[in-house]
């Protein structure tokens, strides 16, 4: 759902922690949603709504370093921004290594936690736009024929239209009609563009970034 709102899911087992949060949020419209526990959170979400979470690090049953690490395992890529009372090196170096957005300790300053929020309800939009962008470039990638592919891994090895022709065995001309095919398929609208396009298409496959159902 595209224009679905952002939401900021809170996680925190103090309950007037989240109550202060959810007053602090709704006072400048911001729309939200609270669960005591990483549990509860997990069994709600639904990964197509957009927005981020705010969890606290210390919790009874799942930690939300455990439940940031949980959502990178199911390719869930929502920001996260952490709350802790007893901050400590190992603790930051771990949030950091599982994408956490932010990092605050209590108590934290209404103004700062709000910028926070809100730069990460950004972040979360952009990631969500180009990951439709791409998942709409795969399936334009998917049109292409066997030998249109085969083609196009030559033209990106930067093989001249004759060298190609020699290789598939068909004349220049052909090589030509194919490449003008496959650039309308990818509306790619000169080589160079094409070139750009499947680089990059390859690189957000090869370093495993997820795309986000939209």
């Amino acid at each position: 759902m595209p224009d679905e709102p952002s939401t900021v899911f809170i996680v925190d087992d103090d309950d007037e922690m989240r109550e202060s949060l959810e007053y602090l949020l709704k006072s400048v419209g911001i729309r939200t949603k609270s669960y005591s526990s990483a549990t509860a959170f997990l069994t709600d979400y639904q990964r197509s709504q957009p927005g981020c979470l705010v969890c606290d690090v210390r919790m009874p049953d799942l930690s939300g370093l455990d439940l940031a690490e949980r959502l990178v395992q199911m390719g869930i890529r929502l920001p996260v921004i952490f709350m802790t009372a007893h901050a400590d090196v190992p603790m930051a170096v771990r949030a950091l290594k599982s994408g956490a957005a932010e990092f605050i300790e209590k108590p934290f300053n209404a103004q700062s936690m709000l910028e926070r929020i809100q730069r990460a309800m950004v972040e979360d939009r952009k990631q969500r736009a180009a990951a439709a962008h791409w998942n709409e470039f795969a399936a334009k990638m998917a049109t292409l024929t066997p030998k249109e592919r085969e083609s196009l891994v030559m033209v990106l090895e930067g093989a001249p239209n004759k060298a190609v022709a020699a290789r598939m065995d068909i004349t220049e001309r052909a090589v030509e009609m194919r490449r003008a095919s496959i650039m309308k398929k990818l509306n790619a609208h000169s080589l160079a563009e094409l070139i750009r396009l499947v680089t990059e298409h390859e690189h957000n496959a090869h370093c495993h970034c997820p795309p986000r159902p939209t």
